[in-house]
């Protein structure tokens, strides 16, 4: 898999990088259905002998218009990009979402971004696609400035996931995974939702209770449900390691901010300054305060044998 290209505008951009067949929207997650979408951009170009690429946004629109929304996304830009990669994407073109974008019509977009700015020959997109200031754009309004400006385009259908008919949406993910339901995200992904982050010191409490715990931020991650998780590690050199990890604020001990700390089952070493990614598998239990540190470490002892036991599974 060749390393994907990040582009970081859309000003000014030498010719080289102009000229390809993207797919649009705001890819948070790269589940399902965004993947649809960049699979008619990455056929698109194929087809125009020209390389595939994906236009979204840092930060994220929502981001921009509400700076006080909870945290939301679903996956970071480095995950992203890796996704993509692996549909055949050569190019991400990360648009800076700031004042001047928030102003700007629909049909300022397609012509200045899309057609002058980027130079698209395809733009590929979602049935449900938005542009524009007030999201005035539509899948209609595309293809009739595609016709004005010099670029194809289309517009993917609608499709759904799993047995509940879900709409593939990261929205859908979101939901799932509050409701404590990694399996259902996962459905709808494609894949394990995970959290990537550097590995930090903790104040050393599961250390001292005989569970050694990698410690990760949550940063804008969507808060899933608190509680106990099966999950997988799988760290800088590749390795992919089972554990049990703590998902909350560990009403015990009350932690400032939510905080993911992950016991990885067969593995003694260091991990600090490490940037790992946590899947999680499957929820086991919501957070709870024990009447003593004895009754707690029984507890994690039980945890334990259930989470292998489902990823054994």
């Amino acid at each position: 898999m060749a390393d994907i290209e990040i582009i970081r505008g859309w000003k000014n951009l030498p010719e080289r990088l102009r000229g390809a067949a993207v797919a649009l929207g705001n890819f948070d997650g790269v589940h399902l259905g965004h993947q649809r979408v960049i699979g008619e951009a990455v056929a698109a170009a194929a087809a125009l002998g020209v390389p595939a690429g994906v236009i979204s946004f840092d930060p994220h629109p929502r981001r921009w218009f509400q700076p006080e929304a909870e945290p939301f996304r679903v996956a970071s830009v480095g995950q992203d990009a890796r996704a993509m990669s692996a549909l055949g994407v050569e190019r991400l073109y990360l648009i800076p979402f700031d004042a001047e974008l928030a102003e700007m019509t629909d049909e300022a977009f397609a012509q200045r971004v899309l057609a002058e700015g980027l130079g698209a020959r395809h733009v590929a997109a979602g049935f449900d696609i938005t542009f524009g200031k007030g999201r005035t754009g539509s899948p209609d309004l595309l293809r009739e400035y595609g016709r004005r400006f010099g670029f194809t385009a289309s517009v993917t259908p609608p499709v759904q996931a799993g047995p509940g008919g879900d709409k593939l949406s990261s929205s859908a993910v979101r939901e799932a995974l509050k409701a404590g339901d990694p399996a259902r995200a996962a459905e709808i992904l494609g894949r394990p939702f995970a959290i990537e982050g550097e590995v930090i010191h903790g104040d050393k409490r599961g250390r001292e209770l005989g569970y050694p715990t990698a410690n990760i931020a949550l940063d804008d991650y969507v808060r899933p449900r608190f509680g106990i998780y099966a999950a997988r590690m799988r760290l800088p050199d590749g390795r992919v390691l089972d554990g049990v990890a703590s998902l909350g604020v560990r009403p015990m001990f009350e932690t400032p901010e939510p905080l993911l700390e992950v016991w990885l089952f067969d593995f003694d070493g260091d991990l600090y300054g490490q940037v790992v990614e946590v899947e999680l598998i499957a929820f086991l239990r919501p957070e709870a305060k024990f009447a003593d540190l004895d009754t707690l470490k029984d507890q994690i002892a039980r945890d334990a044998v259930q989470a292998r036991r489902v990823l054994q599974g």
